[in-house]
């Protein structure tokens, strides 16, 4: 693992393929859009960009200095970079704990993905009513098993990438997968707007109504801007030991973020303006990917077609973020607990399955079993969205920002002195002032029952 660690990716493409695979995911294709459904359309998109570039691309560039200058997974980012403050590790505990639960309940969301792509290319969807599509939805969340199989099978097609290593397995997959998402996406695209109505869609998009956007949404669109960038549980730092000595980490950042934001826009630009042309709800919420879509594609000619590519199209996304998850966890295994990889990889993801299993019971046979109110499915939703990401973002921009010495930051983003950086001051008061002031206010809020 050390040897194959010190290779990392082969390329700057490599890096940025896999850590915006990372970023771009469920919350891009699912939550993003009915989250701009639901807090205006327009008006929330442009604030969300700005928050991107603006907070998004210093707290990557913090995390990727982390993990190129340590050489190590997360944990082992702090015990190399700070060796005498031991209490610093304790975010990197942070880090491994919450990819365990997120990798847990998301895997249980992406498995759905995966009966939807066989729904869907059976035609399962064509000519039912909305309710009986909604039923559909509801029978399969609740049932036992099926939830389940489709649990470990997304648990088993994201460990077969991870076990090949870093090159032959991350980086070579995302290499494929992400050129195949933006392919999809832009033929899903093309199609939505091609709509009879289309523009209605489009309008909602692209022109800000700022009179429809609430204090609550500008929150929202930050606490979004942040978290879809899988910032704060370790990712990054995890990808960034990974990136070569050479590669520009500020072009590397802002080309993740572009990405990232670039699928998200597209997803809006592949639902709304097929929303509008059948006359359904923007602000349909969680429901909008699951109960909503397939009724818009079962309304348009090619129906079957198009929503199978949507939810093949989602389950890639989902993919390339438990990938980013699993190595997390695999990378700490390996270089913490000394096992080889291919015993780290069926570990880690035993464990993450059999916490799987939990959450997806909390839609069917365990849903009256609740903790503080909540189902296990919610639990560990809420803790890691509305604490643990947020303290554990908070931490890595403070130690960066205020604990590594700036030598350090500098000698990373000017590569050894071959870049100029005539941008780090600006980018050391973002870290150590404004970053921590945003992810303060997200924290609070989220803790005061703020929607997120």
């Amino acid at each position: 693992m050390e040897n194959e660690k010190r290779a990392g990716f082969t390329s700057s493409f490599g890096a940025v393929a896999a850590a915006a695979g990372s970023a771009i995911g469920l919350g891009n294709i699912w939550r993003f859009p009915y989250t701009v459904g639901q807090y205006g359309g327009g008006a929330f998109l442009l604030i969300y960009i700005i928050f991107v570039f603006l907070l998004g691309v210093p707290l990557i560039m913090s995390e990727f200095i982390m993990g190129r200058r340590s050489g190590r997974n997360v944990l082992g980012a702090f015990r190399t970079l700070a060796p005498q403050r031991k209490a610093w590790q304790s975010v990197g505990w942070l880090a491994i704990l919450s990819s365990f639960l997120i990798f847990s309940f998301y895997s249980v969301v992406a498995g759905w993905t995966f009966n939807y792509i066989i729904l869907a290319g059976a035609g399962k969807f064509e000519g039912q009513s909305s309710e009986a599509i909604a039923q559909i939805f509801s029978n399969f969340t609740t049932n036992t098993w099926s939830p389940i199989f489709y649990l470990g099978l997304f648990i088993f097609f994201t460990a077969l990438v991870v076990v090949k290593g870093v090159q032959k397995g991350i980086e070579k997959t995302c290499k494929v997968l992400m050129p195949i998402l933006l392919l999809l996406m832009i033929l899903l695209c093309v199609r939505s707007i091609t709509l009879d109505g289309a523009s209605k869609g489009l309008d909602f998009l692209f022109k800000p109504d700022f009179s429809a956007l609430t204090a609550q949404g500008v929150l929202s669109a930050l606490g979004q801007a942040l978290f879809s960038l899988s910032l704060g549980m370790g990712c990054l730092v995890t990808y960034g030991s990974y990136v070569r000595k050479e590669d520009n980490l500020l072009k590397t950042s802002v080309s993740i973020a572009a990405a990232d934001t670039l699928i998200a826009v597209l997803a809006g630009v592949a639902i709304f303006p097929a929303v509008f042309a059948f006359g359904m709800n923007p602000a349909s919420g969680p429901s909008l990917v699951y109960e909503v879509l397939p009724n818009v594609f079962n309304s348009m000619p090619l129906g079957i077609v198009f929503a199978t590519l949507f939810f093949v199209l989602l389950t890639i996304a989902a993919l390339t973020s438990t990938i980013s998850l699993l190595e997390i966890l695999v990378a700490w295994a390996v270089e913490e607990l000394h096992m080889k990889r291919i015993i780290a990889t069926v570990f880690c993801a035993a464990v993450v399955f059999a916490i799987g299993v939990l959450c997806s019971l909390s839609f069917g046979a365990l849903h009256d079993f609740t903790i503080c109110g909540q189902t296990i499915f919610g639990l560990f939703d809420k803790l890691t969205a509305t604490y643990f990401m947020p303290i554990g973002a908070l931490a890595l921009t403070l130690f960066v920002g205020w604990q590594l010495p700036s030598a350090d930051s500098r000698d990373e983003l000017s590569n050894g002195g071959a870049l100029k950086c005539s941008y780090y001051k600006i980018w050391l008061f973002t870290v150590r002032y404004l970053a921590p002031i945003a992810l303060v206010i997200i924290l609070i809020a989220g803790s005061l029952g703020a929607e997120m």
